[in-house]
């Protein structure tokens, strides 16, 4: 549900504050007597104008950072500490459950958060005095942005929102003073009540002059993008069509001993391997040209967090031709999803688009260096199976990695394959898909210890090593009537992928991940459920995931 506060400036007259311990009305206007019908007309008028400026208010989330930026900016994060009065309220009702939030923050609702993380980042100024130096002028919001300024790599810009503008000059020039910088360390310009910081005061100025002539906030792909992700949050983050280029230029240009090296490491012989390929100190780091091009045909991105219903979501939107059409082209998932047990704990659901398995051998053999038809005759050889048919008749329209309040995951780590309460679930031709699995099977050779035993149905089939809870699985569960699974999981009609984990299922497993550890438990205990649902849009990725507290 989305509020739109009305067009121009909030009526007239003075405001009523948002009070969270609620508040007195307004006295009546005791002027002239001119009967009952004037009156009634007063009163109406009053409280039409007061509800109009209490919905503004309360709905309303002001100015924000993007306001302040130029339609140049590149990439963009901001943080709202004054959102909706709808946001403080979920956000604190749902952050008080916590027991680590109440002793380590303990933010009430009339107490200032801005004060809380100054206090907590502040360093050395001691001196200085939140209350006379600093609360006077600091603003609600800030961010943090990337800048094109014409140079060869975008300028980074940090954003704070001021109500004194004088005051904000003074008291950045204290903080500066304090913390032992000098006037070299960073830049600022302040117009318009924001702050602009930058390396360098011609930097500021000129990404200030930028935004005089055409602001991130009315650019086309902004506000396209930050429409596509709904109402606003406590952090809000978008990235241009310009990011994907300025992406696909850094990954070409990657060395191994630049920053992949996290994610190598070096063999006897001084060769660094990453992802089990070699790479000689010289070499550049290898990059599938689908990924590159992909990142150069990027048409931008946006996310939000925010608080709701006792939890709190992320929501994104993303250009969609950055993956395989195939590989997120399925609309099957929320069908699958919906059929399991009610008692279901956890699941994952999946639906591919046609041309999947193309899509997909295409990004390995680009990120291996090898070719498809390679690929083709490896699976065929190890397998026994045809590609891409065989591939895409065992997933058939939707499938699901379900588990059962019976599960033992001890029983993963000791090897063990009884496993019971676990199994997959697929939508699809019930003969196709069993003439696949008996491929399977015959390939493991009885190797894989009744994990390919399957059981069809109707319109499905149930593949695991648990005869019991397959036998569940195949018949038409109500896991998609359940209130868990309506809570967090959005959009599952159409959905291509779906993860839900119900964190009060079964026997309290998610306390017990604690241990002894009666802190974490105590922490862990409020959680409910957990949901992620991505669909596309024509060519929009859309993806929510939510986590709700009970």
């Amino acid at each position: 549900m989305s509020f739109d506060a009305p067009a121009g400036p909030p009526p007239s007259g003075p405001p009523e504050t948002l009070d969270f311990g609620g508040g007195k009305p307004l006295p009546p206007d005791r002027g002239g007597r001119r009967g009952l019908l004037a009156v009634v007309g007063a009163v109406a008028a009053v409280g039409v104008a007061g509800a109009s400026w209490a919905a503004w208010s309360f709905f309303s989330t002001g100015a924000q950072p993007a306001e302040a930026l130029p339609g140049s900016t590149i990439a963009y994060v901001s943080v709202d500490l004054d959102p909706s009065g709808g946001q403080k309220i979920e956000a604190l009702r749902t952050l008080r459950k916590f027991p680590a939030f109440e002793e380590h923050v303990g933010l009430d609702a009339d107490d200032d958060i801005r004060e809380w993380i100054y206090d907590e980042i502040q360093g050395e100024c001691d001196d200085l005095d939140y209350a006379d130096d600093i609360e006077p002028w600091l603003g609600d919001r800030f961010g943090l942005a990337a800048v094109d300024v014409g140079a060869d790599d975008p300028a980074a810009v940090f954003v704070l929102q001021v109500s004194d503008e004088d005051g904000a000059d003074q008291g950045l020039t204290a903080l500066r003073d304090c913390n032992g910088a000098t006037p070299d360390e960073g830049a600022w310009v302040i117009e318009d009540g924001w702050v602009l910081l930058a390396e360098t005061e011609d930097i500021a100025q000129q990404v200030a002059d930028d935004a005089a002539k055409g602001t991130l906030a009315d650019d086309d792909d902004y506000r396209r993008w930050t429409g596509e992700v709904g109402d606003s949050g406590v952090i809000s983050m978008y990235a241009a069509p310009e990011a994907g280029a300025l992406m696909a230029d850094q990954l070409t240009g990657v060395t191994s001993g630049e920053d992949f090296a996290t994610d190598c490491t070096t063999d006897d012989d001084g060769a660094v391997v990453c992802s089990g390929s070699s790479i000689g100190p010289d070499d550049t780091m290898p990059v599938p040209d689908e990924a590159t091009k992909a990142l150069e045909d990027f048409r931008g991105a946006a996310a939000t967090i925010r608080f709701d219903d006792g939890g709190v979501e992320l929501e994104v939107a993303a250009d969609s031709t950055t993956v395989g059409r195939g590989l997120t082209g399925g609309d099957d998932a929320g069908e699958v999803a919906s059929s399991l047990p009610a008692d279901t704990v956890a699941a994952l659901a999946l639906s591919f688009g046609e041309g999947w398995v193309d899509d997909l051998l295409e990004q390995i053999a680009q990120t291996e260096g090898g070719s498809v038809g390679d690929l083709v005759d490896e699976v065929t050889n190890t397998l026994g199976i045809d590609l891409p048919e065989d591939a895409e008749a065992v997933v058939g329209d939707a499938l699901a990695l379900a588990i059962g309040p019976d599960f033992d995951p001890t029983a993963l780590d000791s090897g063990s394959t009884e496993l019971p309460g676990i199994g997959v679930k697929i939508i699809g031709d019930p003969a196709e898909i069993d003439g696949v699995l008996d491929k399977l099977r015959t390939a493991a050779a009885g190797a894989d210890d009744g994990v390919l035993d399957s059981d069809p149905g109707d319109a499905a089939v149930a593949v695991g090593p648990d005869a019991g809870y397959r036998a569940q699985l195949v018949e038409d569960g109500d896991l998609g009537g359940t209130d868990t699974f309506g809570r967090v999981i959005e959009h599952a009609d159409g959905a291509a992928a779906i993860l839900f984990i119900d964190l009060d299922g079964g026997d309290d497993w998610i306390a017990d991940l604690a241990g002894d550890d009666q802190e974490l438990r105590d922490n862990l205990e409020p959680l409910d459920a957990l949901g992620l649902s991505a669909w596309r849009d024509e060519e929009t990725a859309h993806a929510v995931l939510k986590i709700t507290s009970d």
